[in-house]
């Protein structure tokens, strides 16, 4: 059993998803139950996939749900390009978690390779 809170890449995924819900807060009343929340769920997936592969037994497991993270982490990236051209976020808040979210793609990436060798 790994400790999550080690990992930089949680880390980076807890960032992004408090950062994400302090954006989301000002985005229209509307959207609480379409985007909002869905860009929520899928910045908070990252993290949640990661600390629970920590806690499974094996290192094929844990490969799994990272594998599970870096897709939570594309459908993330998707949903941060439809918020900034639904004009939701402002132009430096999008490039600021694009830039975040492309890390931490590659951070898992390069962790699920490391793990499977």
């Amino acid at each position: 059993m790994k400790d999550f809170r080690s990992l930089t890449v949680w880390e980076k995924s807890h960032q992004i998803t408090l950062s994400i819900y302090k954006l989301t807060h000002s985005f229209p009343k509307e959207e609480i139950y379409g985007l909002t929340s869905q860009i929520r769920r899928s910045s908070s997936s990252i993290s949640i996939n990661i600390a629970e592969g920590c806690g499974r037994g094996s290192d094929a497991d844990f490969a799994r749900f990272l594998q599970i993270s870096l897709g939570s982490a594309s459908e993330n990236e998707y949903l941060i390009l439809l918020s900034y051209e639904l004009n939701y976020l402002q132009k430096l808040d999008y490039e600021n978690l694009l830039e975040q979210i492309q890390q931490i793609k590659k951070m898992l990436t390069s962790l699920i390779l490391k793990i499977r060798k």
